[in-house]
């Protein structure tokens, strides 16, 4: 595994697409800031500080794109969790891969393609976790209610360093297991930790709003939703 450090950087994910070809499979980019941090739905990522950590993955699994490939933004939220509980909060996921903790958000994942036609060049997986953060901070985050491991704490957390190991080692530790089996190697952890199962919810598709009672995943990873006594399946979306 190769790590790169950067001191600042408009986005470790776009940094890593940029480069994707000059580096080999398993490389990390981690950086202390970043100016121009992403998220899902070309949302902003807001930089609470450089306690905080930010960090992208190149994964060059295969030549061709795979289904099973989707689901990584879903194992990456199950690995985040298992560090997380390692400091002894409870943190809850968010269909697809939002992680919260009393509903507020903690970490956020962004997974993008990289092709040349038909051909993979590489897999990025960006998160951002809040590690240390002032309250007042916060407020700059206007789209949802966030948090961070020091406010849940209580205590100031030192070292993004470690978490960032603590991270990479469970990410890899059942890596290759993942691209065997896909989501069912992670379903049973990842379906424990949801927050919305059973729950009346609405969901963004982009260009319209859904509702209906969130019943399950499916093998795949795609929301099962009862509206109007029918099973609708989302493949992708944003719970509000």
């Amino acid at each position: 595994m190769n790590i790169i450090y950067l001191e600042k950087i408009d986005s470790t994910n776009s940094y890593a697409k940029l480069n994707i070809e000059k580096f080999e499979d398993r490389t990390v980019i981690s950086a202390s800031s970043q100016t121009s941090g992403r998220g899902r739905f070309k949302r902003k990522w807001i930089d609470l500080g450089e306690g905080n950590l930010f960090v992208s993955l190149i994964l060059k699994p295969s030549c061709t794109f795979l289904p099973l490939y989707a689901n990584l933004t879903q194992f990456t939220a199950v690995v985040l969790c298992r560090v997380l509980e390692e400091y002894g909060v409870e943190p809850e996921i968010k269909w697809p891969n939002d992680i919260l903790i009393s509903g507020k958000k903690i970490a956020g994942i962004l997974s993008e393609v990289v092709m040349s036609g038909n051909n993979l060049k590489g897999l990025v997986i960006g998160a951002g976790v809040n590690l240390n953060a002032d309250k007042s901070k916060l407020v700059m985050i206007i789209d949802k209610a966030a948090t961070s491991l020091n406010i849940e704490l209580e205590r100031e957390y030192e070292d993004k360093n470690l978490f960032l190991e603590k991270f990479l080692h469970e990410f890899f530790k059942s890596y290759d297991k993942f691209l065997e089996n896909g989501f069912t190697s992670i379903k049973d952890e990842y379906v424990k930790r949801c927050n919305f199962l059973g729950r009346h919810i609405c969901v963004n598709l982009l260009n319209e709003h859904v509702e209906g009672i969130a019943l399950s995943l499916n093998d795949s990873g795609e929301l099962i939703l009862r509206q109007h006594g029918k099973d609708i399946i989302l493949t992708a979306g944003d719970i509000l």
